[in-house]
C-alpha cells in the first residue's frame, strides 16, 4: 500500500510539473515576438545610369531602426512588421559634376582625368518606414533560425549633400531640390542567425523629373546590397 501511495504522489508531481511547464511555454508564446531592432551596412549602387557616368570607390550605406513584430499565426513564426528607422547613403560617381549655375543645380559631364579629382560624391539621409512580411523557423526558446523577410520601404529625404573636390576648385551643395524627397523600393532580408543578406531595390528615381545629363533624363535609381543584423 505504501508503494502505491508513493507511486501516486510521484505521478501527480510529474503531471503537475508538466502542466506548469506547458503553462509557462504557453505564456511565453503568448508574448513571443522577434527582431525588434535592426542595423544594416550596404554597398550602394546607381542603377539605370546614363551613358558616361560610372561609380568608383566604395559607396556605403548605414541603416538603423526598430520594427514592431506582429505575429499572425498560432506558432508566431509568420508575422507582419512595420517600423521606423534612419538611413545614410553615400554614392561615389565619376565624370559628372553637380554644380549650381545661375541659381539652378545642373549635372555636367566632365573628364575627371583632366582635373585631378579627389572627391566626387553625393550623400542622402532619410527617415524610413519599412513594412515586412516575415517568415522564420524560430520558436520562443530558439534564437538561431532561418528567416526570409520581404517587404517595402518608404523613405523621406531630410538632407542631401553633393561634394566635389578637384583642381577646378571645391563645390558643395546642400539640400538641392533636384533630389526626389520621397524614396521607395522593395526589400529582402534572408539568412540564418546573425548573418543575413539584405537587398533594397529602388522603384523611383533619386533625382527629380527635371534633372538631365547630356540631354537625357537622369532616371538613376538605388540598389543597396549588404548585411542585415537583427537585435531582440
Amino acid at each position: 500500500m505504501k508503494r502505491h501511495v508513493l507511486l501516486l504522489l510521484g505521478f501527480i508531481g510529474v503531471m503537475g510539473f508538466s502542466q506548469n511547464g506547458n503553462t509557462d511555454l504557453t505564456e511565453r508564446y503568448k508574448d513571443y515576438r522577434e527582431d525588434q531592432f535592426y542595423a544594416s551596412v550596404t554597398y550602394d549602387l546607381l542603377n539605370d545610369k546614363p551613358s558616361g557616368i560610372s561609380q568608383n570607390g566604395f559607396s556605403a550605406g548605414f541603416h538603423f531602426g526598430v520594427i514592431r513584430d506582429m505575429p499572425i499565426n498560432k506558432r508566431r513564426n509568420v508575422a507582419i512588421g512595420i517600423g521606423l528607422g534612419i538611413s545614410g547613403n553615400s554614392y561615389n560617381q565619376k565624370n559628372i559634376l553637380i554644380q549650381e549655375v545661375d541659381n539652378e543645380v545642373v549635372f555636367t559631364a566632365i573628364d575627371e582625368d583632366d582635373y585631378n579629382v579627389s572627391k566626387n560624391k553625393f550623400e542622402t539621409y532619410l527617415i524610413e518606414v519599412p513594412f515586412e512580411i516575415r517568415w522564420r523557423t524560430s520558436t520562443a526558446t530558439d534564437y538561431n533560425f532561418w528567416r526570409i523577410y520581404t517587404g517595402f520601404k518608404v523613405g523621406y529625404l531630410v538632407q542631401s549633400i553633393a561634394k566635389f573636390k578637384s583642381d577646378l576648385g571645391d563645390v558643395k551643395i546642400s539640400n538641392s531640390d533636384r533630389f526626389e524627397p520621397l524614396q521607395y523600393g522593395l526589400t529582402l532580408s534572408a539568412g540564418y542567425g546573425t548573418w543575413n543578406f539584405h537587398m533594397y531595390y529602388g522603384l523611383n528615381t533619386i533625382f527629380d523629373k527635371e534633372s538631365t545629363f547630356n540631354g537625357n533624363a537622369l532616371d538613376t535609381k538605388a540598389i543597396k546590397l549588404g548585411l542585415m543584423f537583427y537585435i531582440l
